[in-house]
């Protein structure tokens, strides 16, 4: 199964952000995404790396994944498929149609010390903003 380990970052809340994606599980070895995002909170990067992944994902015909993210926000909401709120609907409403495009998705929520790969380009990402 394909690892995904996904970040968004933030420089100031609403700020300069970025996207941090590291994939892990194929046999050609790590792939590594950073994606400036342009102004906005660190949650709603948090939803906008997942949307990346799983973009990624589609993409490249990866169908059996597992998602990581240090975002208990981000992980409860696509576990429940409810966001409390509005800022945030329409940004859940995008992963949960991504993700019925692929055969198995799971996401889990990590501690951020198991998430330095993805926190460092989530971070680059941000300065590519300028």
């Amino acid at each position: 199964m394909i690892e995904i380990y996904i970040d968004g970052a933030s420089s100031g809340n609403p700020g300069p952000s970025g996207a941090g994606i590291f994939i892990k599980g194929l046999s050609t070895g790590p792939e590594t995404y950073s994606v400036p995002i342009g102004i906005m909170t660190n949650h709603e990067a948090e939803y906008l790396a997942l949307i990346h992944g799983l973009t990624i994902c589609i993409e490249k015909g990866y169908k059996v994944v597992s998602f990581r993210t240090d975002s208990q926000l981000v992980e409860q909401a696509v576990e429940k498929e409810y966001v409390k709120k509005n800022l945030y609907q329409p940004l859940l409403q995008q992963v949960l149609f991504l993700k019925d495009e692929l055969d198995l998705f799971f996401i889990k929520w990590i501690p951020s010390s198991q998430n330095k790969n993805a926190d460092e380009l989530a971070r680059k990402a941000i300065q590519m903003n300028r």
